[in-house]
């Protein structure tokens, strides 16, 4: 299956559409930034640990019966991409930092 048409492009990954209108694509960046955007640069490999990272949490929110949005077909081990049964959008952003009081 072909990437078709970009659907989305946020910090963290970019959506793409497929020829099944019911799959997308997402592929995960190897982009990282710090101190808010002013260092940035690229970690090789950050988009397939991440793309593993989502796997791991769905399937953990799937056993505790937490799991609301659809679930990801196939993780691509190893590679920054999966395919995922498209859905509406909802934007949403967490930052966690650490300060020293």
């Amino acid at each position: 299956m072909e990437k078709k048409e970009q659907l989305y492009e946020g910090k963290a990954k970019k959506v793409f559409s497929t020829e099944d209108p019911n799959l997308v694509i997402v592929s995960y960046k190897d982009d990282a930034t710090a101190f808010d955007g002013l260092k940035k640069g690229t970690i090789t490999g950050k988009g397939a640990i991440n793309n593993q990272m989502t796997n791991f949490l769905m399937q953990q929110l799937e056993k505790a019966g937490g799991v609301s949005a659809p679930r990801p077909l196939t993780a691509l081990r190893g590679r920054p991409e999966r395919f995922r049964q498209a859905a509406d959008r909802t934007d949403m952003e967490r930052v966690v930092r650490d300060f020293l009081g």
